[in-house]
């Protein structure tokens, strides 16, 4: 019998232990924070480092009161947290009112950056996945090795490989500054894989020399291997930097592909040299612009959707435009180019003049749908972004959808009669007129998806189209006039050329060569990539 109380009175024994170790556990230990009420500022840094190491929820108050400038300091050496009339004591875990002769605690831009840093590694222990990824991914930038107790207690508790790896290369980046040399070697060999450019200048200053001819690392170990990392690392970014050029190629040209789409058909479907295509786009841009607007105050729970307006819209927007302007003017001037080109530049001054008449001169910003917002990292650092993405398809996807107006439709069986050869589709009873306001509507329709597309990687303004009548025009002629397969090869090309180019030549000259190449080109081969077939030759 006397075996049960014994028993409960050995649980109630562990029980009060157990709460009173949790409750010590809660206090932080007086000789951290003594360090922070001095004036020796090497020690404040080596407390702030060890208060962080703990890694609970004492420890960041303390640096979220540090950073706030909200912590104080007694007479009798005592820390504390105050916030308006109430005090807060870590050492003892008790609250009461905040005494009259506590003083600030003086921060420094040295000790708020350590401060920050701290506040950074302990977002490692968050219980989302996607903060401690991006606490990891930003220490790689910013490790030090007074950081490493703190990153290590992370690495230990963390379940995810992806974060896992992140996080031991962001040790062995803060061991590079190790005292000893054998750490330091083992922290260089851990990051042969490593793709993070940062780290480069860090390697090569290894294997700089001093002024008296001797090497800034005295290690020779240490140089072998930081020469291996260096090579390993300069071979990884080459390939990540060409990766990221040919996307930015590919995605330029989905862009002048949307652009000059339209102006196949116009220009090379027509004859007619529409200077005011560029407007086209910037109406299609704009009627995004509204769209977004409408959602944003009469569905704001919807806004992610309003691109799914917004692309039937701009395309009816901008065809209305088209047809209004080949039923007005333009219809009265086919076989006189100049004269086309004259009066579609003098509306496209119009057309610029009336949208800053009803949006304003300044640009308007045009938000990304949340599921276009982010990017997939591909190749360590790598970042391809979902709205180009996105585009590139969608500009795959037009060209896609036009080849099956202009093959398989009835419109498109016109089109290619008229194109061919006008009197005899019109001695067949084919209405060219209408044919001509159509399919004038349809290239005007498809700049008005271009200016989506466009409003999805920039600002909106008036002067959005004047960018890119120039490229439109060097896509269609490079690629044959009338020629959708032409387009897009050209358009992919000189995309690729024009990101390959940049770095080397600079923006500006990269479009001079490229002009000048198409000079050349059309000098030694007029009909463009692909030649006409049909009587349309004549």
């Amino acid at each position: 019998m006397r075996l049960l109380p014994n028993i409960l009175a050995s649980a109630l024994l562990t029980g009060w232990l157990c709460i009173q170790t949790i409750g010590a556990h809660a206090a932080i230990d007086p000789a951290l924070l003594k360090p922070l009420a001095g004036d020796d500022p090497d020690a404040r840094i080596a407390a702030v480092t060890q208060i962080a190491a703990l890694a609970n929820a004492d420890a960041q108050k303390i640096l979220n009161a540090i950073n706030s400038d909200a912590l104080y300091a007694t007479p009798t050496g005592d820390v504390l947290i105050i916030e308006d009339t109430e005090a807060f004591n870590p050492a003892t875990d008790k609250t009461g009112p905040a005494p009259d002769d506590a003083e600030g605690i003086t921060v420094n831009n040295r000790l708020r950056g350590v401060v920050e840093g701290a506040l950074s590694g302990l977002r490692l222990f968050s219980p989302d996945r996607a903060v401690r990824l991006t606490a990891a991914t930003d220490l790689l930038k910013t490790a030090d090795a007074a950081q490493t107790p703190l990153i290590s207690k992370a690495l230990a508790a963390e379940k995810d490989a992806e974060i896992q790896a992140v996080l031991k290369q962001v040790v062995a980046t803060a061991n590079l500054h190790a005292p000893d040399a054998p750490t330091r070697q083992a922290a260089v060999k851990a990051l042969a894989e490593t793709t993070n450019a940062n780290l480069k200048p860090v390697l090569e200053q290894m294997l700089a020399r001093n002024p008296d001819g001797s090497y800034v690392e005295t290690d020779e170990g240490v140089r072998v291997e930081a020469v291996r990392t260096l090579s390993a690392l300069d071979r990884r970014l080459a390939i990540t930097e060409f990766v990221g050029k040919l996307f930015y190629g590919v995605s330029l040209g989905s862009v002048l592909l949307l652009a000059a789409l339209g102006l196949a058909i116009t220009f090379g479907l027509m004859g007619i040299i529409n200077m005011a295509h560029g407007e086209l786009l910037m109406i299609g841009a704009y009627t995004t612009y509204v769209c977004q607007l409408v959602f944003r105050k009469f569905f704001p729970g919807a806004i992610d959707a309003y691109l799914v307006v917004a692309l039937p819209a701009a395309f009816i927007v901008a065809a209305a435009v088209g047809i209004a302007l080949e039923r007005l003017v333009i219809r009265w001037l086919y076989g006189r180019p100049l004269e086309t080109l004259l009066c579609t530049w003098g509306i496209s001054l119009m057309l610029m003049q009336c949208v800053r008449s009803i949006f304003g001169a300044q640009n308007v910003e045009v938000a990304n749908p949340s599921w276009m917002s982010g990017g997939i990292t591909v190749l360590g650092s790598l970042v391809l972004s979902y709205n180009r993405i996105v585009i590139i398809f969608f500009a795959l996807f037009v060209v896609f959808a036009v080849w099956l107006i202009l093959n398989k439709t009835r419109l498109g069986l016109f089109v290619r009669a008229v194109t061919q050869n006008r009197r005899m589709a019109d001695c067949v009873g084919v209405s060219t007129g209408k044919i001509d306001m159509m399919t004038f509507g349809l290239g005007c329709g498809i700049a008005g998806l271009g200016g989506v597309a466009l409003s999805q990687l920039g600002n909106v303004g008036p002067d959005l189209g004047q960018g890119y009548i120039v490229d439109s025009f060097m896509v269609v002629v490079l690629g044959g006039v009338g020629q959708l397969a032409g387009t897009v090869i050209a358009a992919f090309g000189l995309g690729e050329v024009n990101k390959f180019l940049e770095p080397v030549a600079g923006a500006v000259l990269a479009k001079i060569a490229i002009l000048v190449f198409i000079i050349v080109f059309i000098q030694k081969r007029p009909q463009g990539l692909f030649a006409l077939k049909g009587r349309s030759v004549e």
